[in-house]
């Protein structure tokens, strides 16, 4: 029965991600019908304006299927080695701390390429996601979910006020990060794609051959000793796929919120807890969120667009309202 859930849920999330795919480069300030979009797809070469336009769609969707992957990894990942149901990046904070990064970079060592972004977000993001856990840990009880939430507002809050700082004094700093800021994928290109394709890669086949042990792990510390497992190391690993995949796409398209929250928070309701099923699919129904809200910015937002950074949080904070009101925290 679980077996028939999962094939159900993945033909379906396939199915989902093919719709938002096609609904991507075919909305826009100029629509074009499925049809125009799939003979435009098999015929690369054609010159009408169409297909110009389809195509020039193509970056921007295939960045947005890589992006709102990593980011519901990322999630899937914080989760489970925090036990923490309401874990995702922006909640703990390690967005604004790759945001911080990435505006001093802007600000003091002048950065405009790709992978100088990639660095900054992601050495901002470790520090950030260390410094959470650590303020956690203070105190009876150790990083228990609420604990973990409230220091990751805190951290998020004292952060936001450095990135202020930063960027108020200077128009010019404040013009090139005001936008990244919001989170977007619509300036996505394939020199993006090539820059988040690695990080992706590595941080989702790390994520998948963890999987197992992530398993044990959600049995409890000694639990997972007792089957020879190394806690810290799976711990640290696992934390270190979820950063590269948060950071990487900050890097590139802003602090996009709340993809890494639903999402996986979804499939365990759908799947169980068997992390094997629960990365993988999560893969695809982040993609499927990101392109969709994507669409629906470009809808509701015509003739220009809303960001789709915008779109996930009008989203998402229902959701982590319920969430919050479902989930079963003990104390503070």
């Amino acid at each position: 029965m679980k077996k028939h859930r999962f094939f159900l849920t993945g033909i379906i999330s396939l199915s989902c991600l093919a719709f938002c795919v096609l609904a991507s480069v075919a909305c826009g300030a100029k629509s074009v019908g499925f049809q125009t979009v799939i003979r435009s797809l098999f015929h690369l070469g054609e010159s009408s304006f169409d297909a110009n336009v389809v195509q020039a769609r193509i970056p921007r969707t295939v960045f947005g299927v890589l992006a709102g992957a990593a980011l519901s990894i990322s999630g899937a990942l914080m989760q489970a080695i925090t036990r923490n149901p309401i874990a995702d990046p922006s909640i703990l904070g390690v967005n604004t701390g790759a945001s911080l990064f990435v505006v001093f970079g802007i600000a003091f060592l002048h950065i405009n390429k790709g992978i100088q972004y990639i660095g900054l977000a992601f050495a901002g993001a470790a520090l950030t996601a260390i410094l959470v856990y650590g303020l956690a840990s203070i105190g009876h009880g150790g990083a228990t979910p609420i604990k973990l939430a409230l220091a990751g507002a805190a951290a998020s809050t004292a952060l936001q006020s450095l990135v202020n700082t930063i960027m108020l004094p200077s128009t010019q700093v404040m013009d090139q990060f005001r936008f990244w800021q919001t989170g977007s994928i619509s300036g996505a290109d394939w020199a993006d794609i090539r820059l988040l394709l690695p990080c992706f890669v590595i941080g989702f086949f790390l994520s998948i051959f963890l999987a197992p042990s992530l398993n044990a792990l959600a049995l409890g510390d000694d639990a997972a000793t007792g089957l020879g497992l190394n806690v810290p190391l799976i711990r640290a690993s696992s934390a270190l796929a979820g950063v590269l995949l948060c950071a990487s796409t900050t890097a590139l398209a802003g602090p996009i919120g709340f993809v890494g929250l639903m999402i996986p928070h979804l499939m365990r309701l759908l799947l169980g807890p068997d992390m094997r099923k629960i990365l993988p699919l999560s893969a695809v129904g982040g993609a499927c969120l990101l392109l969709f809200a994507d669409v629906l910015g470009r809808i509701l937002g015509r003739p220009g667009e809303l960001e789709s950074g915008i779109v996930t949080a009008l989203i998402g904070a229902p959701v982590f309202i319920f969430i919050i009101r479902k989930a079963k925290v003990s104390s503070l």
